[in-house]
Protein backbone atom coordinates (compact mmCIF):
# COMPACT_ATOMS: atom_id res chain seq x y z
CA UNK A 1 0.00 0.00 0.00
CA UNK A 2 1.23 3.06 -0.88
CA UNK A 3 0.73 6.36 1.43
CA UNK A 4 0.93 9.55 0.32
CA UNK A 5 2.91 12.03 2.33
CA UNK A 6 1.08 15.06 3.17
CA UNK A 7 1.63 18.30 1.30
CA UNK A 8 3.74 20.39 4.26
CA UNK A 9 6.05 17.46 4.94
CA UNK A 10 7.12 16.98 1.43
CA UNK A 11 10.02 19.60 1.79
CA UNK A 12 11.41 18.08 4.89
CA UNK A 13 11.65 14.63 2.91
CA UNK A 14 15.47 15.46 1.31
CA UNK A 15 16.66 16.50 4.90
CA UNK A 16 14.85 13.48 5.78
CA UNK A 17 16.79 11.54 3.76
CA UNK A 18 20.21 13.28 4.07
CA UNK A 19 19.68 12.52 8.15
CA UNK A 20 19.12 8.93 7.68
CA UNK A 21 21.69 8.26 5.19
CA UNK A 22 23.98 9.74 7.85
CA UNK A 23 23.61 6.75 10.33
CA UNK A 24 23.22 4.09 7.77
CA UNK A 25 26.53 2.50 6.51
CA UNK A 26 27.14 3.23 2.87
CA UNK A 27 27.38 0.65 0.56
CA UNK A 28 30.50 -0.18 -0.78
CA UNK A 29 31.34 0.09 -4.21
CA UNK A 30 30.54 -2.26 -6.93
CA UNK A 31 34.10 -2.98 -7.99
CA UNK A 32 35.96 -3.03 -4.31
CA UNK A 33 39.62 -2.80 -4.26
CA UNK A 34 41.57 -6.36 -4.05
CA UNK A 35 42.22 -5.32 -0.38
CA UNK A 36 38.44 -4.90 0.90
CA UNK A 37 37.12 -7.49 -1.33
CA UNK A 38 39.61 -10.03 0.70
CA UNK A 39 38.60 -8.06 3.85
CA UNK A 40 35.16 -8.67 3.03
CA UNK A 41 35.90 -12.75 2.67
CA UNK A 42 37.68 -12.78 5.96
CA UNK A 43 35.27 -10.52 8.08
CA UNK A 44 32.46 -13.28 6.74
CA UNK A 45 34.27 -16.60 7.61
CA UNK A 46 36.06 -15.29 10.81
CA UNK A 47 34.18 -11.89 12.29
CA UNK A 48 30.47 -11.91 11.29
CA UNK A 49 29.37 -14.79 13.51
CA UNK A 50 29.74 -12.76 16.33
CA UNK A 51 30.01 -8.99 15.12
CA UNK A 52 27.04 -9.71 12.25
CA UNK A 53 26.89 -10.26 9.02
CA UNK A 54 25.75 -6.21 8.09
CA UNK A 55 28.04 -5.53 11.35
CA UNK A 56 25.44 -4.59 13.28
CA UNK A 57 26.89 -6.14 16.62
CA UNK A 58 25.12 -8.62 18.70
CA UNK A 59 21.82 -7.02 20.83
CA UNK A 60 22.84 -4.95 23.90
CA UNK A 61 26.51 -4.85 23.19
CA UNK A 62 26.34 -1.80 25.93
CA UNK A 63 25.09 -4.23 28.78
CA UNK A 64 27.45 -7.35 30.48
CA UNK A 65 26.24 -10.39 29.09
CA UNK A 66 24.96 -13.44 31.61
CA UNK A 67 28.89 -14.82 31.46
CA UNK A 68 29.76 -11.10 32.85
CA UNK A 69 31.61 -10.31 29.28
CA UNK A 70 30.27 -7.47 26.73
CA UNK A 71 28.96 -8.61 23.91
CA UNK A 72 30.40 -7.77 20.23
CA UNK A 73 29.97 -4.39 19.31
CA UNK A 74 29.11 -3.46 16.07
CA UNK A 75 31.67 -2.17 13.07
CA UNK A 76 28.69 -0.16 11.38
CA UNK A 77 28.78 3.41 12.23
CA UNK A 78 26.21 2.68 15.29
CA UNK A 79 29.04 1.57 17.19
CA UNK A 80 32.51 3.09 18.00
CA UNK A 81 35.30 1.50 16.18
CA UNK A 82 35.14 4.87 14.35
CA UNK A 83 36.22 6.53 17.29
CA UNK A 84 39.51 4.14 17.84
CA UNK A 85 42.51 4.96 15.55
CA UNK A 86 44.05 2.00 13.33
CA UNK A 87 46.78 0.89 15.35
CA UNK A 88 44.60 0.06 18.50
CA UNK A 89 41.93 -1.94 16.14
CA UNK A 90 44.54 -3.64 14.43
CA UNK A 91 45.98 -4.53 18.13
CA UNK A 92 42.83 -5.71 19.26
CA UNK A 93 41.97 -7.87 15.96
CA UNK A 94 45.69 -9.55 16.09
CA UNK A 95 46.01 -9.89 20.35
CA UNK A 96 42.03 -9.74 21.51
CA UNK A 97 41.12 -7.29 23.57
CA UNK A 98 41.54 -9.08 26.98
CA UNK A 99 45.15 -8.76 26.26
CA UNK A 100 44.92 -4.82 25.50
CA UNK A 101 42.67 -4.05 28.21
CA UNK A 102 44.79 -6.01 30.57
CA UNK A 103 43.93 -5.87 34.45
CA UNK A 104 41.98 -9.45 34.29
CA UNK A 105 39.91 -7.99 31.86
CA UNK A 106 37.56 -11.08 30.15
CA UNK A 107 36.28 -10.71 26.75
CA UNK A 108 35.11 -12.98 24.09
CA UNK A 109 37.13 -11.42 21.64
CA UNK A 110 39.71 -13.74 20.81
CA UNK A 111 43.27 -12.61 18.84
CA UNK A 112 43.75 -13.17 15.48
CA UNK A 113 47.65 -13.64 15.11
CA UNK A 114 48.74 -16.92 14.16
CA UNK A 115 45.48 -17.40 12.63
CA UNK A 116 45.50 -14.77 10.26
CA UNK A 117 48.00 -12.64 8.09
CA UNK A 118 48.64 -9.36 8.87
CA UNK A 119 47.73 -8.59 5.57
CA UNK A 120 44.18 -10.14 6.06
CA UNK A 121 44.03 -7.90 9.83
CA UNK A 122 44.40 -5.15 7.26
CA UNK A 123 42.03 -6.30 4.74
CA UNK A 124 39.24 -6.81 7.36
CA UNK A 125 40.02 -2.96 8.96
CA UNK A 126 39.71 -1.87 5.12
CA UNK A 127 36.36 -3.45 4.58
CA UNK A 128 34.70 -2.31 7.83
CA UNK A 129 36.21 1.53 7.41
CA UNK A 130 34.71 1.28 3.45
CA UNK A 131 31.14 1.00 4.87
CA UNK A 132 31.49 4.18 7.50
CA UNK A 133 29.79 7.31 5.85
CA UNK A 134 32.32 10.06 5.25
CA UNK A 135 31.94 11.78 8.55
CA UNK A 136 32.99 8.74 10.58
CA UNK A 137 35.66 8.15 7.83
CA UNK A 138 37.07 11.39 8.16
CA UNK A 139 37.11 11.75 11.82
CA UNK A 140 38.52 7.72 12.45
CA UNK A 141 41.23 8.86 9.78
CA UNK A 142 42.07 12.18 12.33
CA UNK A 143 42.46 10.31 15.17
CA UNK A 144 44.49 7.62 13.13
CA UNK A 145 46.67 10.50 12.53
CA UNK A 146 46.38 9.98 8.74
Amino acid sequence: MIRIVPFPLRPALPILACAISAIIPVATTANPSPEIALGRQVYAAQCASCHGVNLEGQTNWREPGPNGRLPAPPHDVSGHTWHHPDAQLLAIIRDGTAALVGNGYQSDMPGFAGKLTEAEMRAVLAFIKSTWPDRAAEYQRQVSGE
